[in-house]
């Protein structure tokens, strides 16, 4: 039994199937980034396994599927909480407090960079530019949703909101 069998699902193999599908055939590994955000979709995170197993399905060396899942930080390689919040902290926004919101997030949930709360409902990283320079503070709720301008009082409300809705 092959990694790919023993690690996609009928359901996730399709999901490939149709990524790979948009690139001539002798490109298949063109498909490599929308693979790993279907496993993160579909497992929360991408583990080692996960990547020997894209790697095997696009006929690339697991060390190149690493270097993609390794290069971006929408990759999760470890279980994240419910809401990951990554928070820019590039030198546009460090002028702007973007260090200041990062601390304050991690103060109020009790947790260091990269932590993860307790009850795992946050995961609070830094985070390189999001291209929002001039709406700073900003950050990047689970990797889809941007927030701007976010002082400690629109932290506070966001964190309580999150915390709220948390399943």
């Amino acid at each position: 039994m092959s990694a790919t069998d023993s690690m996609l699902s009928e359901q996730t193999a399709a999901r490939f199937a149709r990524e790979v599908a948009k690139y001539p055939a002798d490109q298949r590994q063109s498909a490599v980034m929308a693979c790993l955000a279907i496993v993160q979709q579909e497992q929360g995170f991408v583990s080692a396994d996960a990547e020997r197993a894209v790697a095997e399905y696009l006929g690339m060396a697991p060390i190149a599927v690493h270097e993609v899942t390794t290069f971006y930080n929408m990759y999760n390689q470890q279980p994240v909480g419910q809401f990951k919040l990554n928070v820019c902290t590039n030198l546009p926004c460090q002028l702007r407090d973007g260090q200041t919101a990062l601390d304050h997030v991690c103060s109020r949930l009790g947790v260091e960079p990269y932590g993860t709360t307790a009850d795992g409902v946050f995961t609070v990283q830094p985070s390189e530019c999001l291209g929002a320079c001039a709406d700073a503070p900003v950050l990047l709720v689970n990797d889809r949703q941007m927030l701007s301008f976010m002082g400690e009082s629109r932290l506070d409300e966001l964190l309580d909101t999150l915390k709220a809705s948390a399943t």
